[in-house]
């Protein structure tokens, strides 16, 4: 384990911390060589049980100083961990640290095509051109924790792998199979292979989501729209069913994040 003192930004090994973009760290032609940013113990160690690879370790000293900071380093393996005092980390920063402040800068893995998330799966979201790093997240987290097997994202989401995203997931884009997918095409291959596609939608045709059609369906595919305008109308065609969730007169909508957790709970296999 190599511990190097830093007293600036200016270290080519620093910079994925402090300068880069999320759309610098990002390779679209082969994402495995791009990198992302994975923050906090349980994120970081999430990381590093699913077989993440760090580049470096950027750690506060009196973390690394403690035994939950030195056994997540030792799972690190032989890799750079930077560090510092607390006065310096905050004038780099710009903050005030937590007590167990850690940061990992990780390769991406390969992506993985749709077939393979898919096989075994019986519940599926599929996001489409959610661009919100933080629904992203959430939704990756609610659906780890209510049981949804896999998740495809259209080719207009945000990268999953986005700094705020990886936060706000806790760890659960580490642990559920997703690929991304062209919104035309999952359809027809979700049908094919016998998942009930069901989109959230505020259309007039949609029926409420506890309504007894919903239960026990062997597959099921639901799909999440956009912040703004929801699915596309292309998309509301294609589907089995549309569903909304009952709420109180004057309320129509929840937050995506929100209604994905309320969905994937009614959706969950008994």
């Amino acid at each position: 384990m190599q511990i190097i003192e830093i007293t600036d930004t200016s270290s080519k090994e620093t910079e994925a911390y402090f300068h880069l973009t999320d759309a610098q760290m990002r390779s679209k032609q082969e994402p495995e060589k791009g990198i992302f940013i994975a923050e906090g113990p349980k994120v970081v160690g999430t990381a590093l049980a699913e077989g993440y690879w760090p580049l470096s370790i950027l750690i506060r000293r009196k973390f690394l100083e403690t035994q939950q900071g030195m056994d997540l380093l030792e799972k690190a393996g032989d890799v750079p961990v930077f560090t510092a005092d607390d006065d310096v980390l905050a004038a780099l920063t710009g903050f005030r640290l937590q007590r167990s402040w850690i940061l990992s800068a990780m390769h991406r893995q390969p992506e993985r095509k749709q077939e393979d998330v898919l096989a075994g799966a019986r519940r599926v979201a599929v996001l489409e051109g959610i661009t919100e790093p933080s629904n992203v997240g959430s939704i990756f987290r609610s659906a780890a924790a209510l049981g949804v097997d896999a998740i495809l994202l259209s080719p207009t989401c945000c990268d999953p792998y986005h700094r705020r995203s990886v936060r706000v997931c806790m760890g659960s884009l580490f642990r559920i199979p997703w690929a991304r997918t062209d919104s035309n095409l999952a359809v027809p291959e979700l049908k094919r292979q016998g998942f009930a596609c069901i989109g959230l939608a505020l259309e007039k045709e949609s029926i409420p989501l506890d309504d007894p059609r919903f239960l026990n369906l062997p597959r099921a595919a639901l799909f999440l729209g956009t912040e703004d305008t929801g699915l596309t109308q292309d998309t509301i065609a294609c589907m089995d069913h549309l569903a909304v969730i009952p709420m109180e007169e004057g309320i129509d909508s929840l937050n995506v994040g929100c209604a994905a957790a309320v969905a994937f709970w009614q959706f969950r296999t008994r």
